[in-house]
């Protein structure tokens, strides 16, 4: 069922609640992939809070929960903030985000509750979700697995072995979302060295393929319509157009942003747009309800 308008506003305010946290995050570490995490918000929002990733906050390993993969690690902060907001544990553990004594810090920790893998080391969590996926199959169990791949992350060999096997093998119980933001560290990538064209790649490996605007809300719930009763029986790769840093100007689409969170003035200029002034000229980040 396709969502209300009124239920995309909740969840476009849900991702705005999510950024603000996650963006203060970082800036208290003075650390992050800040942009990297801005890029695929909307992506996380839909899957934790619009109805389409089976989870209980309360038991992290239930057996029939669809598992949630994060092939692209450096995009961590986002995943932390979506699980503190989705409940798996308290929001104050994101003030120790890479801290001494803090619960996690820049890549992904498999013991951070909600978190399946630990990864950060590009190129590795394709082949995981593709095994959890087999694994779902020869058990006969009926859980998805998702896995959000990095568009850079796709220059890894690895990736197109995990997708070959995943072809093989019949796994449409598999859904790939690759973070198409064109960036890499240092540049574009069709600069450094051509993708596209990306879904005829995929296709020719045996996928069935998907290209979405990653950010909006409407074309995310099409994609992600009737994954569990799909008749294919091929992998699904969800090609999610997206802005590396969206919604912050000065670091959309800038490459050297990769990494690194703003501090000064420039960190208060970017909270002046991940939040929102009211007429009274204070900053609104208010806790919204969830969207689903």
């Amino acid at each position: 069922m396709k969502p209300s308008g009124e239920v995309i506003k909740g969840l476009e305010e849900k991702t705005r609640q999510i950024k603000k946290d996650m963006f203060e995050m970082c800036v208290r570490a003075g650390t992050g992939h800040v942009t990297s995490s801005f890029s695929y918000a909307e992506v996380l929002t839909a899957l934790y809070f619009g109805g389409v990733l089976r989870y209980d906050p309360k038991n992290p390993s239930w057996k029939d929960r669809d598992r949630f993969v994060l092939s692209k690690g450096q995009g961590s902060p986002i995943l932390y903030a979506v699980l503190a907001h989705a409940g798996f544990y308290p929001k104050d553990w994101m003030d120790g985000f890479c801290a001494k004594d803090g619960k996690f810090g820049v890549h992904l920790q498999q013991d951070v509750p909600g978190v399946e893998i630990t990864s950060g080391s590009l190129g590795q969590g394709l082949g995981v979700a593709a095994g959890m996926a087999l694994g779902a199959k020869m058990n006969r169990q009926d859980h998805l697995v998702f896995s959000v791949v990095g568009d850079g992350e796709c220059y890894e060999g690895s990736i197109w072995e995990a997708v070959m096997f995943a072809s093989h093998n019949n796994l449409n119980n598999l859904i790939i979302i690759v973070d198409r933001n064109w960036l890499c560290v240092t540049d574009f990538t069709e600069n450094l060295c051509k993708l596209n064209p990306m879904d005829e790649k995929f296709k020719a490996f045996g996928c069935e393929v998907k290209t979405i605007d990653g950010h909006r809300f409407e074309d995310l719930f099409e994609a992600f319509e009737d994954l569990r009763s799909r008749k294919s029986d091929k992998p699904l790769v969800i090609i999610a157009d997206t802005t590396k840093g969206k919604g912050i100007s000065f670091m959309e689409n800038v490459p050297l942003w990769h990494g690194l969170a703003p501090s000064g003035e420039q960190a208060e200029k970017a909270r002046n747009e991940v939040c929102f002034i009211n007429p009274e000229g204070i900053l609104e980040c208010e806790e919204v309800e969830n969207g689903s």
